[in-house]
């Protein structure tokens, strides 16, 4: 039997704890491209990642795949 794979989403204060980054840093790398954009979830203002998003932007830096 295979796992269900569950998407979750993160909030900025998660966000900022998982990769190490300030707010100002998470926008300016989102203006730039080099890091993942968040989503309107909820149908308002508020916004989040995919926290697969943020694995995978994580992941590519512990490959060196792209510069942090």
């Amino acid at each position: 039997m295979n796992a269900i794979s569950r998407e979750s989403f993160l909030r900025l204060p998660r966000v900022m704890d998982r990769v190490g980054l300030k707010k100002t840093a998470i926008y300016r790398r989102i203006k730039d491209g080099t890091f993942p954009a968040p989503r309107r979830p909820y149908g308002g203002p508020a916004v989040a990642w995919l926290e697969s998003d943020i694995d995978a932007w994580m992941s590519a830096r512990i490959e060196g795949d792209q510069p942090c």
